[in-house]
Formats: C-alpha cells, sequence, structure tokens
C-alpha cells in the first residue's frame, strides 16, 4: 500500500538521486513522472570538466541495495582503501581511511551510475521519463507545473505529489522559497576547481596506485586524483579564486600555459610528469564553483518535498554528497510506506535537517584536513591513536571519518557530536606527547567511558 494512495508522484531532476527516488517508489507500485532539464545521458556524453568523481560509500551502496542494485554497481567501482600522500619532492606515503578490509570508498563515474539508475527506472511500465524538459515554475496552489522544452516551447501540467530533485540550482526550491518569502543561505567557497586528467599508460593501465585517493596536500589549496575503470585519473586541482596570501597561489595569477606549466612544474612534478595535455585540459575546461547551502524549507507542508542537493547541497570534501541524498531517497520512502504524503513530507524534514546540516559542516572541516591538516605529526598522532581507542572501546570510540563512511546507520549529526568530544580526548592526551607509546591509556579509558556511552546501533 502507498500512502499517497494511487496517486501519481511527480519528480523534478533525473540525476542520480532523483533516479534512484524513482526506483524505490516505483518498486512499490506508484506510478512516477520523472522530468529532466538534460538529455538523455545513456545517448550522450556528459561535458567534459563539469563534475567532480563521485565517492560511494557505505550509506550510499546501502541505499543501492535497498532498490536492488547492489550487484549491478560492483563492476562500476574501483575500491579505494586510502589516501595516497603526494609531497614535492613526489614521495609518497599510504594512509588507511579504516583498519577493516571492508572500510573502503569507491570511485564511480556520475555518468555510469547514473546511466545504471536511468536504465532500471525505464523498466517499469508506470514509469514516465521526460528528457530535454525544464521546470521554469511550480505554482503550488494550483499543483501546476510550467515546463519550457529543447525547442522553447512552454507547456503547463498539473501534479499530485512533487518531489524537488533538482540539484543546487533547484527551480522547485527557487518556487518554494518565494510561495513563503523565505530568504536561503547561499555560502560561495572563496575556493574553485579545475577538472583534469592523467590517462592511462600504453598498456591502458593506471600510472599510479589504483586503489587509493590521491592527495597532493599544500597548505591552502591541493590537487586530488580518482582512478577510473579506462586506466584513467579524473584530477582535480581545488584553488583560490583570487590571492588572499601571497604565499598562496591562485585562478587569478594563472594566466597563461607558461603560468600553468612553472605552477604545477613546483607544486606538483610527479603529477605534471603524467599529465600531457595540462595546458590544453587547464584553458579548455571550465573552472568550477563550490557552494554550501541548507534550504530553511524543504517542504510546503502539503504536496512538495526537496530531497538531495535541492535541500541541502555541501562542497565535495568528504565525498557524502550522493551519499547523503541517496540517504534521503530511502528515508523518504519509507516514511511514505506508513504516512501520507504530507505527514512524510513534514517529518522527513524533521529527521533530516538536523543531519543535512552536520554534514555539510563535516565537509567543510574536511577540506582543511585534506589540504593541511593530513600533513602534520600530530594529526598522524591522533590517527593512530584512534584506530587504537576503536579497536579497545569499538562500541564506544569510532574515528569520526569512520563513522560517516563506513557506518549507514550512524545519523550524521550523531558521528558530528560524537566526533567533536573525541576530538576533545584525543587533544588531551596527545598533549606534549610524541608517540603512540607514550600515550596515557588509563587516562582515556576514564574519559571514554565518562564521555562516550556506547552505541546502541549495530555497527
Amino acid at each position: 500500500m502507498t500512502t499517497a494512495g494511487q496517486a501519481t508522484i511527480t519528480i523534478i531532476g533525473g540525476g542520480p538521486s532523483g533516479a534512484l527516488m524513482t526506483i524505490l517508489l516505483a518498486r512499490r507500485g506508484i506510478s512516477v513522472n520523472l522530468i529532466e532539464r538534460r538529455a538523455d545521458l545513456r545517448n550522450h556524453s556528459a561535458r567534459a570538466g563539469r563534475s567532480i568523481n563521485l565517492a560511494l560509500a557505505a550509506r550510499g551502496l546501502h541505499a543501492l541495495k535497498l532498490a536492488g542494485l547492489e550487484a549491478e554497481i560492483q563492476s562500476l567501482l574501483i575500491p579505494m582503501s586510502g589516501r595516497m600522500l603526494h609531497d614535492l619532492e613526489g614521495k609518497t606515503q599510504f594512509a588507511s581511511y579504516g583498519q577493516r578490509t571492508h572500510e573502503a570508498i569507491y570511485s564511480v563515474s556520475r555518468t555510469a551510475l547514473t546511466q545504471l539508475l536511468l536504465n532500471h527506472a525505464s523498466n517499469y511500465a508506470h514509469v514516465n521519463i521526460s528528457f530535454e524538459t525544464a521546470c521554469s515554475d511550480v505554482d503550488f496552489s494550483r499543483r501546476t507545473l510550467t515546463l519550457t522544452q529543447r525547442d522553447a516551447s512552454i507547456s503547463k501540467c498539473n501534479y499530485e505529489y512533487l518531489i524537488g530533485a533538482d540539484g543546487y540550482h533547484s527551480n522547485v526550491r527557487k518556487c518554494l522559497l518565494q510561495s513563503t518569502n523565505t530568504v536561503v543561505s547561499d555560502d560561495l567557497l572563496p575556493h574553485g576547481y579545475k577538472e583534469l586528467t592523467i590517462p592511462p599508460n600504453m598498456h591502458d593501465q593506471h600510472q599510479m596506485h589504483a586503489n587509493a585517493l590521491h592527495i597532493w596536500p599544500r597548505g591552502g589549496f591541493m590537487l586530488i586524483a580518482l582512478p577510473n575503470l579506462d586506466g584513467s585519473f579524473t584530477v582535480t586541482l581545488f584553488l583560490p579564486f583570487e590571492s588572499y596570501d601571497s604565499t598562496i597561489p591562485s585562478f587569478a595569477t594563472l594566466h597563461s600555459a607558461s603560468d600553468v606549466k612553472k605552477f604545477f612544474s613546483h607544486y606538483f612534478p610527479d603529477a605534471m610528469a603524467v599529465m600531457p595535455d595540462i595546458e590544453t585540459e587547464f584553458f579548455s575546461h571550465p573552472t568550477g564553483k563550490m557552494h554550501t547551502i541548507c534550504s530553511p524549507i524543504w517542504t510546503d507542508n502539503r504536496t512538495t518535498v526537496l530531497i538531495g542537493d535541492a535541500a541541502h547541497a555541501m562542497v565535495p570534501f568528504h565525498g557524502q554528497g550522493m551519499n547523503c541524498a541517496f540517504e534521503d531517497c530511502i528515508e523518504l520512502d519509507h516514511l511514505l510506506q506508513t504516512q501520507p504524503f504530507t505527514a512524510a513530507s513534514m517529518e522527513f524534514e524533521r529527521l533530516r535537517k538536523p543531519n543535512a546540516n552536520a554534514i555539510t559542516q563535516m565537509a567543510l572541516e574536511n577540506y582543511i584536513e585534506m589540504r593541511d591538516t593530513v600533513r602534520q605529526s600530530k594529526f598522524q598522532l591522533q590517527k593512530e591513536l584512534s584506530f587504537e581507542l576503536e579497536r579497545r572501546f569499538p562500541n564506544q570510540f569510532i574515528p569520526r571519518y569512520s563513522m560517516v563512511m563506513f557506518h549507514h546507520n550512524i545519523p550524521y549529526a550523531v558521528a558530528y557530536e560524537r566526533g567533536k568530544i573525541q576530538a576533545q580526548i584525543l587533544d588531551e592526551l596527545t598533549s606534549n606527547v610524541p608517540k603512540l607509546e607514550k600515550v596515557d591509556i588509563e587516562l582515556a579509558t576514564q574519559r571514554i567511558h565518562a564521555l562516550l556511552p556506547s552505541l546502541t546501533q549495530s555497527v
């Protein structure tokens, strides 16, 4: 039984979250109209230079399992069990993400994942998908959509229930906020990104370790690389738009091919050695912007609800944007199984908003860790200690990164709050302590038992 009766649900946005939401609803017999402004990715290539590789973790994998896609997704994934850190001389150091064999994250092509989801959504006779159709306006009182087709023709159609999964630039959110005279906070990160490529070698193999997320941390900026199935790496440069410190370069200082060559030769020499098209790609690919946005309202309390980036866009540094959006999908689907749409949408907002706020903040904090803190000896000592405390107190002390990435049943908000307490404990235990063997484990035991109640979730 669907609590929306036999009504049709319209979803705006055919990206990963919209397509997954379609599948979850369709599996329960609900009719879905899926409307996507772009062309069908199954027939067209994605535009180069626009997307950051997706990192699939436990939360996203759990959602795909519930959608019946656990087996099929495996062929699209490359496991990354840790970070490979590159210094200025090209020396590398591997730092594992977790300490158990299953504790890895997975590089996946956004295009390939979306194609898989669309294929499955299309298999249901009661799913109708419209591509190259943009939702330009929503009349919530009349339940009417204004749609603009590729040929610029405009039409109107009615909807019964509406889910906005149309990303950061969501028109559904824009209309929802306008209808309630509500203003959203949109925080632009003063750093942008540029997507580049490390091609495969002549044997179509990876030119670096394939099962790691490669990072060149340089303090105020960084370069990262994620492996692809064809032997290439998607490389992303994160750099300030403007120079705010004379010691930190910016996109504004890279005007010519010689500027780019000099910049990469100095800061990323080992990466440049395997990037033959660096100058061409740098100027032909756009410089992307990164935003944090948490919509103050996610529903009109009647017939509409927002999910994914439409409700909570975040910077990509924790690899949780898609995972969080997929978690939205399974939570909303679960609520719709027992409640009317109106009640489910309000409960969905109440449950998910604290978790969205928590992960957007952790994503910002992880940028500092990736580009800077990860290089510091104190960070490395505290990571060793975190693993040791997790071994000794597995139900009380789980590193924050592990709670977010490897435990789908620990809410983001819980991970965030426990993470703050754990950081305080680690700071106290490593104050004036040079190595792990010198840590006061008795004090650690006292602090953990006093401050960290046992997690009741099965982790």
